[in-house]
This record gives structure tokens, C-alpha cells and sequence, in this order.
């Protein structure tokens, strides 16, 4: 759950440099029915900035995710993508030592 909180932290640190990135930037409804159409991938977390923007987590079960930055005019960033994505139960510290 932390390591979870520290990235979306990152991703809304970044979220000022999307304005800078035009190209990688639609309107959400868009965004939103690609990523659920064509890789499958649902909304897993999300979170608001003190600017108004919208950061979703976006995820399938096979693994692909994707970090988008909605902005308050109605566009959607992209910000981050991969594979093997998962989550881990909220009592997982991925900061505590091992034993």
C-alpha cells in the first residue's frame, strides 16, 4: 500500500510537466474507452491534486497498466505504461526490512 501511495505521490509531482507533452495528451473519454477497449484495462486507483487534476491507475488482469493525468479542461495525459503490474494486501510495507 505504501509503495502504491509513493507512486501515485510521483505521478502528481509530474503532473505539471503534461502540459509541456501535447502529444501524448486526448480528451479523457477517449483515453478512457482505448485503454478499456483495447488492453482491457479498468480504473485500480486514482486521486485528486491541489490544481483539480485526476490521476488514474489503470490496469488488466493480464498484467498491462497505465497512469494517466486528467486535467481540469477535460484532457488526459499519459504519463506512465507497462507490464506485471500487481498489488499487494494493505498490511504489505514495501519500505519495512526484512526480519
Amino acid at each position: 500500500m505504501i509503495r502504491l501511495v509513493a507512486m501515485l505521490f510521483l505521478v502528481l509531482m509530474a503532473a505539471p510537466l503534461m502540459a509541456q507533452v501535447p502529444s501524448t495528451c486526448a480528451p479523457r473519454d477517449h483515453v478512457a474507452g482505448r485503454l478499456s477497449e483495447k488492453y482491457q484495462e479498468r480504473v485500480q486507483a486514482m486521486g485528486l491534486d491541489a490544481q483539480g487534476n485526476l490521476m488514474e491507475l489503470w490496469a488488466s488482469e493480464g498484467g498491462t497498466w497505465t497512469i494517466i493525468v486528467s486535467l481540469p479542461n477535460g484532457l488526459s495525459c499519459l504519463v506512465g505504461s507497462g507490464q506485471a503490474f500487481g498489488t499487494f494486501a494493505p498490511s504489505h510495507d514495501a519500505f519495512e526490512e526484512p526480519a
